[in-house]
């Protein structure tokens, strides 16, 4: 007789975790006629931001990376 097959074993798909979300309007501010905003991607222009992590920026969009100086 073959073996039986645990139950226990079988696993279904995983769940991710949900990301916050970040709205618009906070990338933005307006001081008088200037617009000061997050960093911009260079190789995408405007309206793809650079995402700023501890010892560099990325773009998500088509990798474009630029790492922070340790001093």
């Amino acid at each position: 007789m073959g073996k039986k097959r645990k139950e226990s074993n079988r696993k279904g798909k995983k769940k991710r975790a949900k990301r916050p979300v970040i709205k618009k309007g906070s990338l933005y501010k307006i001081e008088g006629n200037t617009i000061k905003r997050k960093r911009m991607c260079p190789k995408c222009g405007p309206g793809v931001f650079l995402a700023e992590h501890t010892n560099r920026v990325s773009c998500g969009k088509c990798g474009y990376t630029e790492f922070k100086s340790k001093s």
